[in-house]
């Protein structure tokens, strides 16, 4: 059938993600740092996600299209619910720590600087990308290394992820972080285990996909917390 539906103009998509979140109903998935419409019977063509897009990237169109099959945009979400993948706990922003003047207090505070931390949720294009110092660490890390927070984390913008658990490699989703961002240099954190190598491997080809030159280095730690190199 011809009807009204949302077009996405890749080359002026920022990867910002904003649209995606905006479409309630799940039409509009990220793809490799771009907004792609992946189910057009999931979008009802009253673009809730034209003011969200801040490039004017999407626009409308008559064309062939499917209907728009609300039982099914129902069913998804429904789906989504139960799997919290629609938890607000996923929205970009920074995070501003208070700073404790009282000596008494030997708590170790927090150092991490935004949020999402993980690979695959962070957005792209996210403001504190700019000018960043970027740390990519396997997850296990953070849990072998005591005081990680302090040597690592400190003034880095952090992500995170497990190439194993996740089996997916990141490599495209870094090479347009490191692509489209101001990244001043990027340290890699994995363990000695070999499934981590992964990690390492897909921030290499990010880089060298990437066209830049940024200053990088890997840091292994053992199983039982040392710094090994």
């Amino acid at each position: 059938m011809i009807r009204k539906i949302i077009k996405i103009d890749k080359e002026k998509c920022n990867g910002c993600g904003a649209c995606a979140s905006a479409c309630h109903e799940g039409a509009i998935e990220m793809v490799n740092g771009k907004a792609v419409l992946t189910r057009e019977n999931y979008c009802d063509g009253l673009g809730d996600c034209l003011p969200a897009c801040p490039v004017d990237a999407i626009s409308f169109e008559m064309r062939e299209a499917p209907a728009y099959d609300e039982a099914a945009v129902k069913a998804s979400q429904k789906t989504k619910q139960h799997a919290h993948s629609g938890c607000p706990g996923s929205r970009s922003m920074s995070i501003n720590h208070e700073k404790k003047t009282d000596n008494a207090d030997v708590s170790i505070s927090s150092q991490l600087s935004q949020w999402p931390v993980q690979i695959k949720l962070v957005p792209v294009n996210a403001p504190y990308f700019d000018g960043a110092n970027l740390l990519v660490a396997a997850d296990c890390s953070a849990y072998a290394y005591g005081n990680f927070h302090n040597d690592f984390i400190k003034n880095k913008i952090t992500l995170i992820g497990c190439p194993k658990l996740d089996d997916v490699d990141y490599a495209d989703k870094l090479t347009a972080i490191l692509a489209n961002n101001n990244i001043k240099s990027v340290t890699v954190v994995r363990m000695e285990v070999p499934c981590c190598g992964g990690i390492e491997h897909a921030v290499k080809t990010a880089l060298q996909s990437s066209g830049k030159f940024i200053p990088w280095q890997v840091v292994t730690i053992s199983s039982d917390g040392k710094i090994l190199s």
